[in-house]
């Protein structure tokens, strides 16, 4: 059945392995370097500072939440680590490019992930231009998702209705925030197909063919 997203006027979409797919291996690249970062933080070998590094993501939502809380890190400082990354292995995508534009109403980033990150990432794939804002963890002072403040400041900076938001994410837990708000929630990844979770309302695997198939409003 095509998903009916008809109600929709907000899209909301997550950024790193969402709007391109996980498998680009792009964020493995991004843990190697935070581990590595947490290593030069506390001095610990590679192994423990990758258990650490998994501990603080699991604890506060991302890895720099724990590091500030606990080692008083600089933000700006953990974020420049990854602002030379190389971005050679996302592929600029004109389906995707495409499906997006198609979308009425408002396109926005809500991503933990910092604003040059994200500028980075965007161009790369073509689809800076369609975005009206990018909501980065930054903009909501390093509070991330799936923290329910970061939505609720979210929503009252850009007037959201949320029942008539899509939000659009490859991590499951971040969906159940915006899903308590009355947000539609679309899980996307290799993983999607097997979440059980109540408040995942679509899954899929690949998010291109989900838009190309959804109903949207009428004249859209």
């Amino acid at each position: 059945m095509r998903p009916d997203l008809r109600h929709v006027t907000t899209w909301l979409f997550d950024l790193d392995d969402t709007l391109y797919p996980a498998e680009s291996g792009l964020m493995a690249e991004v843990v190697r370097r935070m581990t590595q970062y947490v290593m030069q933080v506390t001095g610990l070998p590679y192994d423990e500072a990758f258990r650490l590094q998994k501990t603080y993501l699991a604890e506060h939502g991302i890895t720099l939440r724990g590091l500030m809380l606990n080692h008083g890190v600089d933000p700006n400082a953990f974020a420049a680590v990854f602002h030379d990354i190389s971005l050679d292995i996302l592929a600029h995508d004109p389906d995707l490019v495409a499906a997006i534009e198609a979308l009425p109403g408002r396109r926005l980033i809500f991503t933990n992930a910092d604003h040059h990150h994200a500028e980075r990432v965007l161009e790369r794939l073509g689809l800076t231009h369609l975005f009206d804002d990018v909501f980065h963890i930054g903009t909501f002072d390093y509070t991330p998702k799936p923290d329910p403040a970061a939505f609720a400041r979210m929503c009252a900076e850009h007037a959201m209705a949320p029942a008539e938001v899509a939000f659009f994410e490859d991590s499951e837990r971040n969906l159940k925030p915006a899903a308590e708000l009355g947000m539609t929630t679309v899980l996307v990844g290799a993983h999607a197909q097997a979440s059980t979770a109540p408040f995942v309302h679509f899954r899929t695997e690949r998010l291109t063919p989900f838009l190309r198939a959804a109903r949207l409003r009428p004249g859209s």
